[in-house]
């Protein structure tokens, strides 16, 4: 009914809840701060305040916890769902939800007031009465976006029967009503229609389409309409008469559609968007138990079916038996007797075999050695090793002391901890010679090797603690005892089949003279059969059947734990064996040196037998030089002079030999017991010799060697060629300052080092000798000559074959391994520093140790035809690496195998194999190995199937390698000079060949080829 007083009013509010298309809740613009102290007051009374027990009262406003945020707000119980559950409606906001009544507590009478928010219509709409859920829902979220939370100008026009205010809405310049209508969530009506039909709209009613699936699906399962859905609406039943408090019970004539709907469905009991998903969601609830209900009864049937099958197949099998008894009747006791003898062979085999495994027996021996046999550290291990420690730090004190005065101090005292140290060895070895070391290895290496052969290694998730040989223990017993009864058992059936038949023979034999009676043999042999039967299937089982779960954790344990003691045993006294035969060496050295320290005498001795030598080949040499240019030359003269200078070269490398050696034995000394040698002989050159490897020689000089200069190879440095000691060898010179100087010897000597510890394996070139000249800033580095062994020469005079060309890049695979492993990337691989020595050994060449590895990379200039050695990323700027290392290896092996045949090259300078014939190993690694990235390392590339079965690889036949060694090509980069040798002494080869000479002058520009006809021989360039 409309309220005349309150026409036309408006009022400014903020939407808190919305209902449906057109009813929502709203607040008053001026109750904020209202709002802001009964939340406060709510806040500080309701945590403290009486839950509600029993029957609540529905007029009463109490105070509920809303679910969403745990925050408390005044509300008015709508019904009692359940004994523990109520539904309540947030009255200053409108919304509701259902609540536990340890949730709803009793507020104070101040708090009795109105609700602050209001229901409000939309004047002039009228639901749609074909409404379904989905278009409730849009309805509602589409009001709920207009005006949630925003201010609205609400023109109040009437009041409904439920109390909802109709008003007309406007949310700024938008009307609601207007945009609602538009939106078909709602139909236009008259201002009586809109009063007569909301005044049925309760907060617990909806309207549902007669024709929406959830109607169809009751109607079909034939719920009563006049009863509540069982089953279906369980906490939430349908109210016929609810009404909101303003509602005075006054119904309003049913519409056509309501009169035309069964009773029980004409309406539901909440019009809130969760009730109606509720109910919806319930009623196919029950249409789904409908459907579970016919499910079952089907398989009901299929189960009686089923029975009545197994039913028939019972009766067959009854006959079956029946039959099987009949046949088996009159052989049972012999089949009895001869299954039961199979079972007894096999319980025999199971005895025979070794219980070990199963029992722990093997385990309890292995406890048992490394409880009883167990060796501890000798006591004056720990006092050795306190005393080495302080010897060493000693060592270390006198090592980087650089002042000779306070040095004697530190020898004096590092003298003194030496004495206590060989007294300290002394005593160990002593004790250890007592103590069987060898014998308990031995020990525990045959028990490892027994209980890893029986159980496997050792299992990480095993359990290790302190009683797990208790543990063990007390199994390995409750096991033995089980067993022990069970076998007893068996013994005993067995005694007592073994004297029934015994009996029974002597009765029925006449020719026994004991006569035994019937009442003698009267026992039951099925039962004793039977026995006997079951109780050796039971022993047999426990040999049979693999252990459980605890079984097996418990002996995984007890290996664990004693693998665990083996090896901390094993450890201890390889710890104690290597000591010992470090003491007893260390004891030999001072034995040696206790009294007394060690000198240079030795090598300054050798130093002036060399220096004397140094002087009469000098003599002989300048003898030589005035006899050839003298008037009254003498050919047997001269002759006996440059055969006394040879055997004076000879001994001057002789006596080098003995210097080293005792360069040698002095770095030895330097680096185990006298580190003060360095610092009180410095004449000797003791650390400069360490720094360089042994390689850095003082005695050698330019001017004592017969060298012949080789011009044609001395565009960068000055090189010579020379023979020592009957080897042809070259010396390569270096300009030095004092920084490049240290910097040379540094980088050769990490280069010397790979080859020292591989020698010839290491696939490098020997460095022999480094040593300075005295008149010039020259550093000459001496290194074998290998004449004619180029790849460069090779390939021009007499081309590998490909099981020469694989075994010779094998061998330079391993040098390059060799490098790589040490960190060492050369940085300037082309075919004039690779060396095919006799043919079949690969040598990688020297590079130059003055320039950096980028220095090298960027210089390495020699082409090969197409192929260019620098990698890709080289060129665009990253530094040189064991990648770019296996690029040039990759573009020397392609080019042994295809010489001048054509490649196409890509944009990166790739060479594409793809278009080359070849065998498809070679191709696979050529393919790994000149690609722009995850290249072939020196490792796997030694490992490939082409170097592991050479002899498979062929050559192709078209394009051969006639022409692989064409050198004459116009070439910007090339620098380096390479004579080819007119005499091979390993091949015998006596007639002069051609030498081909590349020349590149200062301005590439004008660079030419200059072939000439000389006689000389291919040597090692950088």
């Amino acid at each position: 009914m409309e309220d005349s007083d309150c026409n036309n009013k408006v009022e400014s509010v903020v939407c808190c809840h919305v209902d449906d298309a057109i009813t929502f809740w709203a607040q008053n613009i001026n109750m904020q701060k209202k709002m802001a102290k009964i939340s406060f007051a709510l806040a500080s009374i309701c945590p403290q305040a009486s839950p509600v027990f029993g029957s609540p009262d529905l007029s009463k406003i109490y105070g509920g916890c809303f679910s969403e945020d745990r925050c408390w707000y005044r509300c008015k119980i709508l019904q009692v769902v359940s004994d523990e559950k109520c539904q309540v409606l947030y009255v200053d906001y409108g919304n509701s939800e259902i609540l536990v009544q340890s949730e709803i507590v009793e507020i104070p009478e101040n708090l009795q007031f109105p609700s602050v928010a209001k229901k409000y219509r939309l004047w002039g709409l009228q639901m749609l009465v074909n409404h379904d859920v989905n278009q409730f829902d849009q309805g509602r979220k589409f009001l709920s976006s207009l005006i949630t939370s925003k201010e609205m100008k609400a023109r109040y026009k009437a009041t409904a029967q439920d109390g909802a205010i109709l008003v007309h809405a406007e949310c700024g310049l938008l009307d609601v009503g207007e945009e609602i209508a538009k939106k078909g969530f709602a139909k236009r009506c008259t201002s009586s229609t809109n009063m007569d039909v909301e005044k049925d709209f309760s907060p617990y009613r909806f309207t549902m389409n007669a024709n929406s699936p959830a109607l169809n699906t009751l109607v079909k399962g034939r719920v009563s309409a006049n009863s509540p859905v069982k089953g279906g609406f369980g906490d939430f039943p349908v109210f016929q008469n609810r009404s909101d408090e303003n509602d005075n019970g006054n119904r309003v004539p049913l519409t056509n559609w309501e009169k035309t709907t069964p009773p029980g469905f004409r309406r539901l009991s909440n019009t809130s968007l969760d009730k109606m998903k509720q109910h919806q969601k319930l009623i196919e609830e029950i249409e789904k138990l409908n459907e579970e209900k016919q499910a079952i009864r089907e398989e009901n049937k299929k189960l009686e079916s089923k029975i009545q099958e197994l039913s028939n197949d019972l009766e067959e099998e009854k006959k079956a038996y029946k039959d099987y008894l009949e046949d088996v009747l009159p052989t049972y006791v012999g089949t009895t007797v001869r299954n039961l003898a199979g079972k007894f062979e096999k319980l025999k085999e199971a005895r025979q075999r070794n219980m070990g495994t199963r029992f722990g027996e093997d385990l309890s021996e292995a406890v048992k050695v490394v409880r009883e046999g167990c060796l501890v550290a000798p006591l004056s291990l720990e006092k050795l090793e306190k005393i080495w420690i302080d010897c060493n730090f000693a060592q270390e004190e006198i090592r980087l002391c650089k002042d000779v005065d306070n040095v004697q101090c530190l020898i004096l005292h590092r003298n003194e901890t030496q004495q206590k140290l060989y007294s300290a060895i002394e005593e160990f070895i002593i004790e250890v010679n007592d103590l069987p070391v060898l014998e308990r290895l031995e020990v525990l290496k045959t028990l490892q090797e027994s209980l890893e052969s029986a159980y496997g290694y050792a299992h990480h998730e095993a359990e290790s603690s302190e009683d797990t040989f208790e543990k063990f223990f007390e199994w390995k017993n409750g096991k033995l005892e089980e067993f022990n009864q069970v076998r007893n058992a068996t013994e005993a059936s067995l005694q007592n089949l073994v004297m029934g038949f015994k009996k029974i023979f002597q009765f029925f034999d006449m020719n026994e003279d004991t006569l035994l009676k019937y009442e003698d043999i009267a026992m039951d042999v099925d039962e004793v059969l039977k026995k006997a039967d079951m109780d050796i299937s039971q022993e047999l089982d426990l040999f049979l059947t693999e252990p459980d779960e605890t079984d097996k954790k418990i002996i995984l344990n007890v290996y664990v734990e004693v693998m665990r003691k083996v090896h901390q045993e094993q450890q201890l006294l390889y710890t104690v064996y290597h000591k010992h035969l470090e003491s007893i060496e260390f004891k030999k050295q001072l034995m040696e040196w206790l009294d007394k320290s060690p000198n240079i005498d030795n090598l300054l001795l050798i130093k002036k037998r060399i220096k004397s030598l140094k002087s009469q080949l000098r003599w002989k040499m300048a003898e030589k030089i005035y006899l050839e240019e003298s008037d009254d030359y003498s050919e047997p003269t001269v002759r006996k002079i440059k055969e006394e200078i040879t055997e004076l070269r000879n001994s001057i490398f002789q006596e080098i030999s003995k210097e080293q050696e005792e360069y040698e034995m002095l770095t030895h000394l330097v680096q185990t017991c006298f580190p003060e040698l360095p610092l009180l002989h410095p004449e000797a050159g003791i650390l400069k010799y360490m720094n360089s490897g042994g390689l850095l020689t003082f005695s050698l000089e330019r001017d004592l060697l017969d060298a012949e200069p080789m011009k044609e190879l001395s565009t960068k440095r000055p090189m010579v060629c020379s023979e020592v000691q009957g080897q042809k060898v070259i010396l390569k010179g270096y300009a030095v300052d004092i920084s490049t100087e240290t910097e040379i010897i540094e980088t050769a000597a990490k280069y010397h080092k790979v080859w020292r510890e591989m020698k010839e394996e290491s696939g490098l070139m020997q460095l022999m000798f480094l040593f300075l000249c005295k008149s010039d800033p020259v550093a000459y580095l001496m290194v074998p000559y290998y004449g004619g062994a180029s790849l460069g020469i090779v390939q021009t005079t007499a081309p590998l074959t490909p099981d020469e060309s694989l075994k010779v890049m094998k061998g330079v695979a391993r040098g390059l391994h060799a490098l790589h492993s040490a960190d060492i990337v050369h940085g300037s691989l082309h075919k004039n520093n690779v060396f095919a020595v006799n043919r079949i050994q690969g040598i990688v060449g020297d590079f130059d140790f003055s320039k950096s590895e980028d220095q090298r990379a960027a210089m390495n200039s020699v082409a090969l035809n197409d192929y260019n050695l620098i990698s890709p990323e080289v060129k665009n700027g990253q530094p040189p690496s064991p990648a770019s290392d296996m690029f040039a290896f990759g573009c020397l092996l392609c080019w042994l195998f295809f010489g001048n045949q054509e490649c196409k090259i890509n944009r990166d300078g790739i060479p594409e194999v793809d278009g080359l014939i070849m065998d498809d190993k070679v191709k696979s690694l050529l393919s790994n190995l000149l690609c722009s990235n995850n290249r072939m390392t020196a490792e796997q590339v030694l490992n490939d199937d082409c170097f592991l079965l050479p002899e498979m690889i062929s050559l192709p036949q078209e394009n051969g390698q006639a022409e692989c060694g064409n050198e004459n090509a116009r070439t910007e980069d090339t620098e380096i000079a390479v004579p080819l040798e007119h005499e091979q002494a390993e091949c015998g080869n006596e007639g002069a060949i051609r030498e081909v000479t590349e020349v590149v002058s200062e301005d590439k520009q004008d660079s030419e080829i200059v072939a000439s006809e000389t006689r000389t021989q291919s040597v090692n360039s950088d």
